[in-house]
């Protein structure tokens, strides 16, 4: 067999040219073609949802109607919401040179186009390509659409957004003439300094209609949208006039005026005359007209709200609010300047907020101290939040008559509160051993602080979560010293829970909300309600918090008409905050006094009480007492103990004295204490340092028999100024007994 050389081998058969140009073009058809597909569907997903949209609801922008908030009588006008500063105007009513302006400077090719603008795409490409400056491709159906219908994606910079605003543009073209779609821009446009549309806009800076608007004013006036801060006269005098130049050879350029006209309006002063600004819309009772509104935008858009003609009849009584405004009112007269008040008050048998004070001057600080908006979920409310602890104690069997070591200062094993940061009480007053009853009146920061570690703290936040506490809980030791931001919306709302047996209603301020036509869309005449404790616990809680008032830290909250309330008081430490919550069958309230900059603390053993009864007994004014509901008693683990932290049966077999029966009736004086040493650990009742697990865990030592006698008219530490709170003599058990014979020597107070 002969070899094959080179020569020999087969040579390809040669192939005409057009067959390699048509295998190019053809490759080149098949991507371009898979191209467009991909293109096409991507184009097809980003617009989906606009494909049935009806682009002729953005008429309502310039047919807005103010939406009215009113009382619950449904005649008091409290608010008055419209899209911002804005008058919309006909196309005849507004200055040619307004018109011819817009066009020259922000879309010189309006009347050619269909919407969006090939050319001025590729213009605008070329001078950022060359570096020559930048050059906008957005038309003015374009921008419209961006501030209105997409006002939401407006800040998005993206292919997809342009995609979606160029669609809709084409369809707002096929849909309504260019004079239609330029009127439409120019009545909604922002012009900065709170006026949007042209009108508004006339009378801000220059107090007269966009018809008598002078080639300078309104060469002004056009500039300022491009960037409504930096271009508006009142912020930046100069920028605004260099703009109106630009605008101003715009428009010659374009031919709408002479060389002679633009030169003597470049050259012309620019005189402004504004008028003052439209306010917020607010009537009366700011603070709580504001909650309705950030309360309707959570479940309408804006555009609902602002320009849908709602009427929204509230849950506000206005005898309510006034005796509250004059409460707060008073006690702020007593106090540093600084220093502010807010109440809630909610029916507990639906949970309307019937009267809401959220600070001292809305004007002055929008910052809502009864809502906790515009702060860090709210300010601590001290030991008012021990009636948490309470009730997960009597949801877990322990009976009010369980003792609790009050003993004070105290070590308690797996915190921080060690021999080196002894937990104490208000003036490291040491009741001894209290029952659960009378620790809550007394506001034995001790011995709740024992009770809570022995239920467990997840469980006491558990507690309030589900009887309505929003804001986040730390779970760390002086939680039931009320150290965590908690608002006295939320307070309020969940003592409301306690007074109406056990059945939660979220707070609501809004009664009905009808639509333009009068149409009822939102009802909340009839809420319904979820149980998230039992009757039994419900009812069992308000006999111990009564005696808060009868005998304990809250005794200044009397009412003359013999009503029983149900509370408890509050201090935060360094008294930077005071609270007062308490509830009747009739009302739920929350009250908070202090510095909304947390700077100020307010005097020592300040209390809210007596906000709470002058109040109370306005709105009472001529009504009879009313009963709380009333319940079995709940079943109690008589056997419950924990003898780490002192709590139950470890107590009661080491005395033969037996368990302390807290009387409803105000105790005996048995002795006149003096005043002991108090230092940080002592205003912890109600706030407490950030406290960390402690491995270290001192063994409990065996208590003593010897007799102690709690003293009157302390307050409590960790937070509380807690009034006058006379247990009956109960027998001692110290953790350690330093101290112990300091409570016979304290001094006392009368305040809450």
């Amino acid at each position: 067999m002969g070899s094959r050389s080179i020569k020999n081998r087969p040579s390809a058969k040669k192939k005409h040219p057009f067959v390699g140009v048509l295998s190019v073009l053809i490759v080149l058809f098949v991507c371009f073609a898979a191209g467009i597909f991909g293109v096409y569907a991507v184009g097809s997903a980003w617009i989906g949802d606009l494909t049935d949209y009806d682009v002729t609801a953005v008429e309502s922008l310039n047919t807005a109607q103010p939406s009215e908030v009113y009382a619950s009588d449904g005649t008091t006008l409290l608010a008055r919401f419209q899209l911002e500063n804005r008058d919309p105007v006909r196309f005849d009513d507004i200055s040619e040179y307004v018109k011819e302006g817009t066009v020259a400077t922000e879309d010189e090719r309006f009347y050619e186009h269909g919407g969006f603008d090939v050319m001025g795409i590729a213009r605008a490409v070329i001078v950022t390509l060359t570096g020559s400056g930048r050059e906008g491709a957005s038309t003015i159906t374009q921008q419209f659409v961006r501030n209105t219908i997409l006002s939401e994606e407006m800040n998005e910079i993206s292919l997809k957004r342009k995609v979606r605003e160029i669609y809709l543009s084409v369809k707002l073209e096929e849909n309504y003439s260019k004079d239609a779609i330029l009127l439409m821009y120019l009545n909604t446009i922002n012009y900065g300094s709170g006026a949007y549309g042209i009108q508004a806009a006339s009378q801000r800076y220059f107090s007269k209609n966009a018809k008598d608007l002078t080639l300078a004013e309104a060469a002004a006036l056009v500039g300022i949208p491009q960037s409504p801060t930096n271009n508006n006269p009142l912020d930046n005098y100069d920028a605004c006039v260099a703009r109106r130049n630009l605008v101003l050879d715009r428009m010659r350029t374009n031919g709408y005026i002479s060389q002679e006209q633009c030169d003597a309006a470049q050259a012309e002063e620019l005189v402004l005359n504004p008028s003052l600004p439209a306010n917020d819309g607010i009537v009366k009772y700011p603070y709580f007209a504001s909650y309705v509104r950030d309360e309707v935008m959570d479940s309408y858009s804006q555009v609902d709200l602002f320009s849908g003609g709602l009427t929204i009849v509230t849950t506000l009584d206005l005898s309510m609010q006034e005796a509250a405004e004059q409460a707060i009112d008073e006690k702020e007269e007593t106090l540093d300047p600084a220093i502010s008040g807010a109440l809630v008050a909610i029916d507990p048998s639906n949970g309307y907020v019937k009267a809401l004070v959220g600070g001292k001057d809305y004007y002055e600080n929008q910052t809502n101290l009864a809502t906790g908006q515009g702060t860090n979920g709210g300010r601590p409310c001290g030991s008012a939040f021990k009636t948490f602890t309470l009730i997960t104690a009597l949801e877990e069997g322990v009976s009010p008559q369980t003792l609790l070591d009050c003993t004070s200062p105290s070590v308690i094993p797996n915190t921080d509160y060690n021999e080196n940061n002894a937990l104490k009480n208000i003036d490291n007053i040491n009741y001894g051993t209290q029952t659960m009853q009378g620790a809550f009146a007394v506001s034995a920061n001790t011995g709740f602080v024992r009770l809570q570690m022995a239920l467990g703290t997840q469980k006491v936040i558990d507690t309030a979560k589900k009887l309505g506490i929003t804001s986040p809980l730390m779970a760390n030791p002086s939680l039931t010293l009320g150290q965590s931001n908690v608002t006295m919306l939320d307070m309020a709302d969940a003592y409301a829970t306690i007074g109406n047996g056990g059945v939660h209603y979220d707070p609501q301020p809004i009664l009905e909300i009808y639509d333009s036509s009068g149409n009822l869309i939102v009802d909340n005449s009839r809420p319904s309600g979820e149980r998230v404790i039992s009757e039994e616990i419900a009812h069992a809680a308000i006999e111990v918090m009564k005696t808060v008032v009868t005998q304990g830290t809250g005794t200044e909250a009397r009412l003359a008409n013999g009503q029983d309330v149900a509370a408890k008081t509050g201090t935060s430490s360094d008294y930077k905050d005071i609270t007062f919550c308490g509830v009747t069958p009739q009302l739920s309230v929350a009250i908070w006094f202090g510095d909304p900059s947390n700077v100020e603390a307010l005097p020592a053993h300040v209390s809210a009480a007596d906000v709470f009864r002058n109040f109370m007994t306005e709105v009472l004014k001529g009504q009879d007492k009313e009963e709380f509901f009333d319940a079995d008693d709940p079943t109690y683990d008589l056997t419950f103990s924990n003898s780490t932290y002192h709590v139950g049966n470890y107590y009661s077999s080491q005395y033969s004295a037996g368990p302390n029966n807290f009387n409803n009736t105000t105790p005996n004086i048995l002795d006149e204490p003096k005043e002991t040493e108090t230092n940080s650990s002592d205003n912890e009742g109600d706030t407490q340092q950030n406290n960390t697990n402690n491995n270290s865990e001192p063994k409990p030592q065996e208590p003593t028999t010897q007799p102690q006698t709690p003293q009157p008219g302390t307050t409590e530490s960790g937070g509380s100024s807690e009034g006058t709170a006379q247990p009956t003599p109960t027998p001692t058990t110290p953790d350690n007994t330093a101290g112990a014979q300091d409570a016979q020597n304290a001094q006392p107070g009368n305040q809450s």
